[in-house]
This record gives C-alpha cells, structure tokens and sequence, in this order.
C-alpha cells in the first residue's frame, strides 16, 4: 500500500454546550494540534465529551465556540478529507463486504476499474479480500470492524477518527485489531485521532496520549509516548509501559475522586 498525504488538525478553544446557552457545557476551551502522520489517543473519564470532541472535528454536531482546522481549512460540516470509524460496525447489511468498502468511492463517481483496483487493496491490507463477496451478517465482529476500516482508508481521507472501534470486541479480537490497525497506519501514514478508555491500548497505539479532565472535558495533560515502533503485546510488561499507564491511571482516578 503506497503511502498516502495527510493532513495537520488544529482545534482551538473548542467548546460544546448541549441545548442552548443555559445548556450542559460538554467541552470547554480545548486546544492541541495534531501533525501529520500523528497517532493521538484521547482518554478520560466517561460523559467527559471526549467522542463529542471528535464528532466535532467529523462536522457532524456544531461548535458552541472555538475552531476546526484541517490543514488550515475550517471544518464546519462532515467531508471527506475525515473518515469515521464508529463503535458500531455501521455497514449497509444488505451490502457485501466488497460493495461496502466500494460505497463511497461510488459517491466520487471514481471509475469502476479503479474502484476495483482500490477495494482490493484495502481489503488485503485487512486480511479480508477472501471475504469480498460475503455479507455483514455472516462475519465475526472483528471482521465487521476490517469492513469499516478499509472502507474508511478506501476513501483515502486525510485525517482518520476513530471512536472506540475496538470496545464491542472480546480482548483476544481487540488484541489482534489493534496490531492490524498499527500495521495499516504504518503503511497509509494517515494522521489519526482515536478515542479509547483502554490505557493499555492507548499507549500500545499512540504517539501521545491526551488526558480530559471529567466533564466539562478540558486537557488534562498531554503525554508523549516515547516508546519506539514497532510495538507488540509484550510491551504490556516493561517497565516504561507500566510507568506510563501508572502515571495516566493516576490522573484518571484524580478526575474520579474530585467527581464524588
């Protein structure tokens, strides 16, 4: 898979009030950047507006206050230099695996040999092109997560946002989905913004790590991941790794505490 350009993403003061000016402030005045190529890993607290944050960076709720930049371009509504990867598997049921990945390339009238020739990329770096013709139904939900991956990356998007893909899946699935997310990025170099409450994968997967504070969601800190790549499993039990994920933990709990 030849690499691919992405993009800087600039949020500046951002903030989001649910239901008006007397409504609940989910985020308030965030700021950080994120260069290209970058893997930044948002965690924090439950309800601390960390997946609000990234739907606003996805165009699909609107800014209370702040900015939006995608390499210096305002972000004021969903488009495709930002993929979604959802939780939820979000396939079109009645599509097969291949028509899945193929559908927005569709919608970009791409023609039909060179969607061909696309979709099939994606879905060997996926490990699934034997599954082409099967249908969401018939896949594990691992499986189902590639699905949306590739279609993501097939769109060739400049920033990839990621919202707890991995959380519906068992802990040998998600183990298995983060080497192959690590080995993908490698390859597509695209810039990724991903919101997880693992802090074993958080650190397995990030260049940094940004911790939210409990709602209103603030920075917290910003932690650089200086652990060199490639990274397996076994990180888990060296002493750095334990070091880092002791040190999240405790600001992580710090939050829990001042809540109760």
């Amino acid at each position: 898979m030849a690499a691919n350009s992405s993009a800087s993403l600039a949020i500046e003061d951002v903030t989001l009030r649910y239901g008006g000016n007397n409504g609940v402030l989910a985020v308030d005045r965030v700021s950080f950047t994120v260069a290209p190529n970058e893997f930044t890993v948002i965690v924090g607290p439950s309800g601390c507006g960390k997946s609000s944050l990234l739907y606003l960076v996805a165009g699909l709720i609107e800014l209370t206050g702040g900015r939006i930049l995608v390499n210096d371009r305002a972000v004021d509504r969903p488009g495709p230099d930002r993929g979604m990867v959802f939780q939820g598997y979000t396939l079109f049921p009645w599509l097969t695996v291949s028509q899945n990945v193929e559908y927005g390339l569709k919608r970009k009238k791409i023609p039909s040999l060179e969607r061909d020739v696309i979709v099939e990329q994606y879905l060997d770096a996926v490990g699934l092109y034997p599954f082409a013709d099967h249908f969401p139904a018939q896949l594990s939900g691992g499986m189902k997560q590639r699905v949306a991956i590739a279609r993501s990356l097939a769109n060739d998007p400049e920033v990839l946002l990621m919202d707890e893909p991995f959380g519906a899946l068992d802990s040998q699935t998600r183990g298995t989905m983060q080497k192959l997310l690590l080995k993908v990025w490698e390859q597509s170099q695209k810039t990724v913004l991903f919101v997880t409450h693992d802090i074993d994968e958080a650190i397995l997967l990030g260049d940094r790590v940004i911790v939210m504070t409990a709602r209103p969601g603030r920075i917290k800190a910003d932690i650089r991941v200086d652990i060199p790549r490639p990274r397996s499993m076994d990180l888990v039990m060296e002493p750095e790794f334990i070091q880092l994920k002791r040190r999240i933990l405790g600001l992580l709990h710090d939050e829990i505490d001042e809540e109760h």
